[in-house]
């Protein structure tokens, strides 16, 4: 089994972190939801110019946006780089595409940082900030990618390594 695994570790690695990361926040929201609301509310506090009466409820949902997508993400990307190890791609690119794959859960680090930006540097500013914007297109864009490659392989025989 190890033979069959070691192309795909790191994905693998990638993708448990974030399904980690996902449950993590759910107990976290369970444990102490309140100290996620205070930060809100008194930042939105400290900072009345670039807020508005919907900013408490909005900035809140970010952060359970962050829990939603890191677990929903990661398990369907277990399930792809699952796929993708057993493929017929060289074992290089059983990796590359993996690794890709498991990118994919940078995506909700885009919310998460918009939770915390937010509060202080108002809703619009979090969402255009370089890092949302950075962890959105790495993520998106490395999930994509990956995904086509395992498609390009499963479903037209591309990508099938000849050795």
């Amino acid at each position: 089994m190890n033979d069959v695994i070691k192309p795909v570790k790191l994905g693998l690695a990638i993708v448990m972190l974030s399904l980690f990361s996902g449950v993590g926040m759910g107990v976290s929201f369970g444990v102490s939801e309140d100290m996620y609301k205070s930060y809100v509310s008194d930042n939105v506090a400290k900072y009345p110019d670039v807020h508005d009466a919907k900013s408490n409820s909005k900035i809140w949902r970010y952060a359970q946006r962050a829990h939603f997508h890191s677990t929903g993400i990661a398990v369907f990307s277990l399930g792809l780089v699952i796929l993708t190890m057993f493929s017929s791609m060289s074992v290089g690119l059983k990796s590359r595409t993996s690794t890709l794959i498991g990118l994919g859960g940078l995506y909700p680090l885009s919310w998460y940082t918009m939770f915390y930006l937010a509060p202080s540097i108002g809703r619009n500013a979090a969402h255009a900030h370089i890092v949302t914007e950075t962890f959105t297109y790495i993520g998106v864009g490395g999930l994509l990618l990956g995904m086509t490659i395992l498609f390009l392989n499963v479903f037209f025989g591309l990508l099938i390594d000849d050795h």
